[in-house]
């Protein structure tokens, strides 16, 4: 990808590029956003387009891989946490937050919008989340598997099942962030959902 910085404003915000070229990626899709646009929306020429992040595809590309490894900073912070209700309540509702940064300008999340549908399939970003993905669920059911060990699970509920409905309750929330849904919206869907979690988490206190 090309870094050069000859023609680039001295102001030049990489960041701040990144950021507002995803919201036109996550408005128009790949396809629906132009060069024209994107120089128009970063305040730059073609030229320091170019020399800053080379193609359009460039700069979906490293938006994409920015926003996702965003996403999966929370699983990584989550699972330092001593309680895996604690670990669980972080991943949703740090995750809301993040899907729903309006002074960012963010219209949902980046990993799951139609965007990525939109993608060529010459670039290979999909590949890229997908594997992130995997590496977040597989994050998550280790430390499931750590709390069974340790107790904190009632005997009923299955590891992979609990891990299976968090990411289900993750993919909901995320999507539904792209429909537009508020963060106060998703913050009280997030909380229902990890208050029958944690019952669940729970049932042997009631058992015994």
């Amino acid at each position: 990808m090309a870094t050069h910085s000859a023609g680039r404003p001295r102001s030049f915000d990489r960041d701040l590029a990144l950021r507002k070229a995803a919201h036109l990626f996550w408005q128009h899709g790949f396809s629906g956003t132009s060069t024209r646009m994107l120089t128009a929306s970063l305040g730059i020429s073609s030229s320091s387009l170019y020399a800053a992040f080379g193609s359009k595809a460039d700069i979906f590309e490293e938006a994409v891989r920015t926003y996702a490894l965003r996403y999966s900073a929370v699983y990584e912070r989550a699972v330092e946490e001593p309680a895996i209700v604690r670990v669980i309540e972080r991943i949703l509702l740090d995750s809301v937050d993040e899907f729903s940064r309006s002074e960012e300008g963010h219209p949902g999340c980046l990993r799951s919008s139609a965007a990525m549908a939109d993608t060529p399939e010459t670039l290979d970003v999909r590949g890229f989340v997908a594997d992130l993905q995997r590496s977040d669920e597989e994050r998550l059911r280790a430390r499931i598997d750590r709390a069974a060990g340790e107790g904190e699970l009632s005997a009923s509920v299955d590891p992979t099942k609990l891990t299976d409905l968090v990411q289900t309750v993750w993919e909901g929330l995320s999507s539904r962030s792209e429909f537009g849904a508020t963060r106060d919206d998703l913050r009280e869907v997030a909380i229902f959902a990890l208050a029958l979690i944690e019952r669940t988490i729970h049932a042997r206190e009631r058992e015994s």
